[in-house]
């Protein structure tokens, strides 16, 4: 991500956060789908966490919308509400790769095949490739 948006910021990092939690959101249906035999406690956590990111994600879009609608400046209130919800994101993504680092380490679904593991190893770093861009900014405003 570029960093020269200036007041654009707040909607560059918000299309950032809706990409990355729809990415998550998808990536709990290709993780069930490329296990068929994975353990059903994980099998429903991966659900909740799908429906999880999905709510984040539909959230995030809902703030889009308000930084679009608040040109050409954005109110200091939901400036201060953006970081807040790019920073539950970030959380958000931590506890999800937590997830997926436990599949790979505990599931024997997964421990046994070398093709699942390469794909949960991309997911995470994708997430984590979010975590950096969220990171920056957060890190960046406060």
């Amino acid at each position: 991500m570029q960093f020269y948006y200036g007041q654009q910021m707040p909607l560059r990092v918000l299309d950032e956060t809706e990409f990355w939690k729809m990415q998550e959101a998808e990536h709990t249906t290709v993780m069930i789908e490329l296990l068929p035999d994975l353990e059903q406690h994980y099998v429903e956590a991966l659900k909740e966490w799908g429906e999880a990111l999905t709510t984040t994600h539909q959230h995030v879009k809902r703030f889009v919308e308000s930084v679009i609608r608040s040109n050409p400046e954005l109110p200091p209130q939901l400036y201060q509400q953006v970081l807040q919800l790019v920073s539950f994101s970030l959380k958000e993504s931590m506890a999800f790769i937590e997830l997926c680092r436990k599949l790979k380490k505990e599931s024997q679904a997964v421990v046994g095949n070398h093709t699942a593991q390469v794909v949960i190893d991309h997911i995470v770093d994708e997430s984590e490739y979010f975590i950096g861009i969220a990171q920056t900014i957060l890190y960046q405003k406060n």
